[in-house]
């Protein structure tokens, strides 16, 4: 091998040293940057008539398991999904309270049975019938506080929906802009490692918002495809997809009053899922909307309970029992919860919830007849107490007559909703059905958000030794890398030597 052979083979060598440190160098500063994928130097051995020539120095690439980061998305949106729900039921349930805690709805039922209990035994007493409308009221205010917290509940959803929306928006587009900058590297041999983890980044993001996958192209492009098939564009737009805010009221549905989200002018709404987009659509359009119908049924049977005796005591704003029958069936008192109040007049009159203010003409399949205690009429009346206790908190609408049961399907201001269980018979135990739904979600929920934190680590954790920096392995290819350097500043030195020897050996 000739001496000019032997210093460029060496020269080659400290130029793929010097850009192989560099590479070091870099894992070695993003040895803690979220989703950076190590940075391997590409090379290659150069020879020219079978004899070598040194190396040659290629593009970095990265050294990543696509397969286990996939996976790593996955968990991103099953985890930012239950987080969010987590969220929102805990929120309900500082409202809802415990049950048996004397907040709960359960507990403000029994409360007013026991306030009209206590009045039986001397109904002409004006402190217990004082003390049964405050109970009343008690309960009125206990539904209202709770249609107010899902109302509440639903608009947070709502405006995280369209925060959601600008978010993704920007994060496709950026992943758009980072692709198009691979592709034209890529089209250029160079190296596109450092573009491709910040593409990570962004797909990072948009993994715990909702949920899709990344489909990688042959050109360094990557589709964006959620698990329905739906292609979300990265690429010509800024703004993919579309929804405009709304304020919810306890009667606002999807779809109907409340925008969906476009996406080329088509509605895509239900096809967005997963992440805490999808989450918070669920809760807008299904769990909140769940709990209102219920709510609502709960109400509306409760008053219609007790004016079937004879006693008008819970009414809407207007001072009406909403009735039933309608399609949907609620169509009449979507939203009666929220409004939901004790009569004036029983205010005005605390006496009537020992006489009554409505005549009961009575029939076979309903309630028995009644007449109200008269002006002037005794003083110890019991027979509308009694009616109340025995019927419009029991099972029965007169003895032998089951009372007619509330709706549990068809529910809602589309009648697309229903309820969990089956229709109860008295109104404590619907109250207390109420409050177990909304616990068990959200027990659920908050179960299931552990194991998916849990999981969502350990994933992480596994694509981060399979991928990520590894600080002792690259401190000890820098010392390899320092000593190759060297053996090759070595070289160098000695073929300078030996070319000065022989400069210095030609005769003058």
């Amino acid at each position: 091998m000739s001496l000019n052979a032997a210093l460029s083979i060496a020269s080659g060598g400290l130029a793929n040293i010097n850009q192989q440190i560099a590479l070091v160098s870099q894992n070695v500063a993003n040895a803690s940057t979220p989703n950076y994928a190590v940075e391997s130097p590409g090379q290659q051995s150069l020879a020219s008539g079978g004899q070598p020539m040194g190396v040659e120095s290629g593009v970095a690439t990265r050294n990543i398991n696509l397969a286990l980061q996939a996976s790593v998305f996955a968990e991103n949106a099953s985890a930012g999904g239950l987080q969010t729900q987590t969220t929102a039921l805990s929120a309900i349930d500082s409202v809802m309270g415990t049950p048996g805690s004397g907040s709960d709805l359960g507990s403000l039922v029994g409360n007013l049975q026991n306030a009209f209990s206590t009045l039986a035994n001397d109904p002409s007493n004006p402190t217990e019938q004082q003390a049964v409308v405050q109970s009343a009221s008690r309960l009125a205010t206990g539904i209202n506080t709770l249609s107010a917290a899902y109302t509440t509940a639903r608009q947070n959803a709502e405006n995280a929906i369209v925060s959601a929306v600008g978010t993704i928006n920007t994060t496709l587009a950026s992943i758009g802009t980072i692709s198009e900058q691979i592709v034209a590297a890529q089209a250029q041999g160079q190296s596109t490692a450092d573009l491709q983890n910040q593409r990570d980044q962004q797909m990072q993001t948009l993994s715990g918002l909702i949920s899709v996958k990344f489909l990688p192209q042959s050109n360094g492009d990557v589709l964006v495809v959620t698990p329905g098939g739906l292609e979300l564009p990265t690429h010509g737009t800024s703004a993919a997809l579309a929804v405009a805010p709304a304020t919810l009221g306890p009667g606002a549905a999807y779809p109907g009053t409340i925008p969906p989200i476009m996406l080329g002018g088509v509605d895509v709404t239900n096809q967005l899922t997963g992440g805490s987009l999808g989450a918070n659509i669920a809760l807008r359009d299904q769990t909140l909307p769940d709990y209102q119908a219920g709510l609502d049924e709960f109400s509306q049977n409760l008053a219609s309970r007790f004016a079937a005796q004879g006693l008008t005591l819970f009414t809407d704003g207007a001072g009406n029992v909403p009735a039933g029958g309608g399609i949907p069936v609620q169509s009449g008192y979507v939203g009666f919860a929220s409004e939901i109040q004790v009569n004036p007049a029983v205010i005005a009159d605390p006496a009537l919830v020992r006489d009554g203010n409505a005549t009961i003409a009575g029939s076979p399949n309903g309630a028995s007849g009644f007449t109200p205690n008269p002006p002037g009429g005794p003083a110890g009346f019991e027979t509308l107490i009694t009616r109340v206790l025995d019927y419009s908190f029991g099972s029965q609408v007169q003895a032998g007559v089951s009372q007619p049961p509330p709706n549990t399907t068809g529910l809602g201001p589309l009648g697309t909703l229903s309820l969990p269980f089956p229709a109860p018979s008295t109104p404590e135990s619907f109250a207390t059905a109420l409050v177990g739904q909304e616990s068990n979600d959200s027990a659920n929920a908050s179960g299931n958000l552990a194991t998916a934190q849990a999981t969502q680590t350990a994933l992480a954790n596994q694509l981060s030794a399979a991928s990520g920096v590894s600080i002792d392995q690259q401190m000890s290819q820098m010392v390899a890398l320092q000593n190759s350097y060297g053996a090759n500043a070595r070289i160098i030195a000695s073929v300078q030597s030996m070319w000065s020897d022989l400069l210095n050996a030609v005769p003058g």
